[in-house]
């Protein structure tokens, strides 16, 4: 016959400890009752904490529009600068905007031909405007509108629009139309303005429009943006040397600052050709700044009546072959009668245009008798790298390539300002400098306050609801204190109840705590009778305590429903902060029981044998 294995004297614990519960049910009645009149209010007051504020952060400061940074003055912002910007820590969106006046947007609808003018604003990946308030990020040939301009035109998502940008040139106004899609409408939470969201890419043709260029990528005719000509200085050749006074006057109202007289081996580098002993040679230019060709045609009205020349010059291109070596180009543009004075050949391209066009003349090169390919490669490092290939016209005994100064000119301009060259018409246009403004977001309201005081460093005046966020912030921390402080007070008192209740009870079970130790349990295990017991205790009072709560916090909620908008909560509690509450609630249990727990060794088992 075989007997039933004993179970281990510590899995007999919880079962002794509870049903001395059972036993002493009244006592462990009150017990629980005490502790969750102490843990329900502060469930309640945690909930209504964080309800609250949740609430306010929900309606005033987390909805988009107030994480919302945008410059308070239009000023020009260069592509670097939100290159910059968008890696710092805190930034969520970042976009540029332009000119209010040529963001007004005229937007007809193809059906009732109903005709409004919208704001256009820039949109692009990621805009929490958007995707926070119902919407999505339109691309190609789509639009999203907000909830005031849907309703002006009558349509909802899925409709097409027409969209209408006009202009003025001359005599005579221009248009274009386009046709497109509103792909969604955003909430009415998003702003109560009438406004159209489009891709930066339409932004910023329909700016390109307005100021008289064209978009060819969407058919809209125009002006293409032809680059300007700078320039380091300018070579001065004439006959007879300048008087003092003449020099001083030559420099007055031309924009140059300096006359001097040139080096003529510089001058050589410089033009591609040696300069005739017989001509006195200037050097003109404002340090710092840069030659325009307008500072070219002031001087040479002022050598008007006298046998000279004006050469402009470029000095230190950034400028590397196909093979990475540094190359240096020598920049002359000659008419015949320039070309007569300085005893030099006029080059095909013949003399100084002061355009950047025809861009067919500007890509040709005059080469060293050694070279033998029919094209030199050029890679200048500017604003943007432009490779150009030039066609080689010509050879003869030239120090360097020879090309049109234009040529300089136009790549000195874009080492400042970026270029583009387009190899199918061999034409240079003038890329975008920078914009007029910007949208910015940051991913939480804390983070605001940081990023606007990083703007005022780089003195930018802006908008944003910085005093607002402050407040909420202020209210957050001190609600937070003030819970603390009283759930300091309720769980202080909670847990000297706890620690006196079974304090008690181990004095009352004092007999039979010694009985146990006779049967064999060993110290260590009567220490975890009181544990066991304040565990239970705490999980009842816990479980009344959210009874308790989820009673009391559906009461507020239902009273304030009137108040609230749906899905708002005006007690809550999130899951995570329920979890903390129990694990608190059960370690400061097993922290109450410790006292109990030491006394319960401290028993003798022989008083057990004298009271029986």
């Amino acid at each position: 016959m075989k007997h039933p294995v004993p179970a281990h004297p510590i899995r007999l614990i919880p079962g002794l400890a509870a049903s001395h519960l059972r036993h002493d049910w009244i006592l462990t009645l009150c017990l629980v009752v005490a502790l969750a009149a102490v843990i329900a209010p502060l469930l309640v007051l945690m909930g209504l904490k964080s309800g609250t504020i949740e609430t306010l952060r929900e309606r005033l400061v987390e909805d988009p529009v107030y994480r919302e940074i945008r410059p308070a003055h239009t000023r020009e912002f260069p592509s670097e600068w939100f290159e910059q910007v968008a890696r710092w820590p805190g930034v969520d969106f970042l976009t540029p905007t332009i000119l209010p006046l040529s963001s007004v947007l005229q937007v007809v609808h193809p059906q009732t031909g109903r005709s409004e003018l919208f704001d256009l604003i820039p949109t692009g990946p990621g805009d929490p405007l958007l995707l926070e308030n119902g919407a999505r990020i339109p691309g190609d040939g789509q639009l999203v509108l907000s909830a005031e301009a849907a309703r002006r035109m009558g349509v909802s998502a899925g409709d097409a629009l027409q969209v209408r940008v006009t202009r003025t040139r001359g005599t005579r106004t221009e248009e274009a139309r386009e046709t497109f899609q509103v792909l969604s409408v955003l909430d009415a939470r998003a702003g109560s303005l009438p406004r159209v969201y489009a891709p930066l890419d339409l932004v910023v043709d329909v700016e390109a429009y307005k100021e008289g260029y064209g978009a060819p990528d969407r058919g809209w005719a125009g002006d293409t943006p032809e680059p300007f000509l700078s320039f380091d200085g300018a070579i001065l050749l004439l006959e007879e040397p300048l008087d003092p006074i003449a020099r001083t006057g030559l420099i007055i109202n031309t924009g140059f600052a300096r006359l001097a007289d040139a080096d003529r081996q510089q001058s050589q580098q410089r033009l591609g050709v040696p300069v005739p002993e017989s001509l006195t040679v200037y050097d003109v230019f404002t340090p710092g700044s840069a030659v325009t060709v307008s500072n070219l045609r002031a001087i040479e009205q002022k050598l008007r009546g006298r046998e000279a020349v004006v050469l402009p010059y470029v000095d230190a291109l950034p400028l590397v072959d196909d093979q990475g070596r540094k190359m240096v180009l020598a920049g002359l543009s000659l008419s015949p009668r320039q070309a007569r004075l300085l005893q030099a050949p006029v080059p095909p391209w013949g003399g100084f245009t002061g355009r950047a066009a025809p861009a067919g003349e500007l890509t040709s090169v005059l080469v060293p008798k050694d070279h033998s390919s029919d094209s030199v490669q050029v890679v200048s490092d500017g604003a943007n790298t432009l490779t150009l290939h030039l066609d080689v016209v010509g050879a003869g005994d030239w120090q360097h390539p020879v090309v049109p100064v234009e040529l300089l000119g136009v790549l000195r301009t874009g080492t400042q300002r970026a270029l583009t060259y387009r190899a199918d018409t061999g034409s240079f246009e003038m890329a975008r400098g920078g914009y007029r403004g910007f949208r910015l977001y940051a991913q939480s309201i804390d983070d605001v306050p940081a990023l606007a005081a990083r703007l005022q460093e780089q003195g930018l005046e802006f908008v944003a609801q910085v005093e607002a966020i402050e407040r909420i912030q202020v209210l957050d921390e001190g609600l937070g204190r003030l819970f603390w402080l009283i759930a300091l007070l309720g769980i202080s008192g909670g847990t000297a109840v706890l620690v006196a209740s079974l304090y008690a009870a181990v004095e009352r079970l004092r007999r039979d705590l010694g009985v146990l130790r006779l049967l064999g349990l060993a110290r260590w295990h009567v220490f975890f009778f009181p544990v066991a017991q304040g565990v239970m205790i705490a999980a009842l009072g816990l479980l009344a305590a959210l009874g308790g709560y989820a009673s009391l916090a559906w009461a507020i909620n239902r009273t304030f429903a009137s108040e609230l908008a749906p899905g708002e909560r005006f007690c809550t509690l999130p899951g995570e902060q329920i979890l903390i509450a129990i694990a608190a609630t059960l370690a400061l249990a097993v922290l109450a029981s410790l006292v109990a727990a030491w006394r319960a060794t401290r028993i003798d088992p022989a008083e057990a044998i004298r009271e029986h």
